[in-house]
């Protein structure tokens, strides 16, 4: 997706994008991102200038193919992920990193760590690599088909949505159970209280 900064204004212009997994699999590292888009990905995209700078803000939606971090099981994940971007002139600023100043060169833009500024140069911004970021930034960390979902049995593999299995579920050791543990052996090895009022031997009277 290619913006055009001659033509933007201060009235917003709303342009459309269709990312097929080809292209989302072209552009991302990793190659399980661009093979589970289950339909073509659709970018809605409101630019307009602010000043020099540019204002771009949107969303992108979509569906993905994914294995539940729980049960393994494939379901469907939609994404409806908004987004906005500041860019500033980039003058004749170079950005510190090596991979800042390729994007700048490569794309016309490079953008900052909170993903929602950065600078542009140049007459054309190319918004691909951005908008796989946006995509990226939509999936969940840990996907899982439901949030109920109780996984598998971590002895014998049983589904536990499905049926459950008489293995033990035993729980983990508590991280006090060592203090616990020593508390006990100090209490054994401490001298006995002799009690008020009583004299050990050897004490006169």
């Amino acid at each position: 997706m290619q913006l055009i900064v001659d033509r933007l204004t201060e009235d917003p212009t709303e342009l459309t994008f269709e990312g097929s997994p080809d292209w989302l699999r072209e552009l991302s590292d990793d190659s399980e991102l661009g093979a589970a888009v289950v339909s073509p990905l659709q970018f809605v995209l409101r630019a307009h200038t602010i000043g020099a700078d540019l204002y771009l803000e949107g969303e992108a939606l979509g569906s993905f193919d994914l294995a539940c971090g729980r049960c393994l099981k494939r379901y469907r994940q939609p994404v409806r992920e908004p987004f906005r971007l500041v860019l500033e002139p980039a003058g004749s600023r170079i950005p510190a990193d090596p991979e800042g100043a390729v994007s700048l060169a490569r794309d016309g833009l490079v953008l900052s760590d909170e993903l929602e500024a950065g600078w542009f140069r140049g007459p054309e911004v190319q918004l691909d690599h951005f908008l796989q970021e946006v995509v990226a930034a939509g999936l969940p960390f840990t996907p899982l088909c439901r949030e109920d979902c109780a996984g598998l049995c971590p002895s014998c593999g049983t589904d536990r949505n499905l049926e459950a299995c008489d293995c033990r579920q035993e729980r983990p050791p508590s991280p006090f159970a060592a203090l616990a543990g020593l508390r006990d052996e100090l209490a054994r090895k401490a001298p006995a209280d002799p009690g008020p009022g009583r004299r050990g031997e050897g004490e006169e009277t």
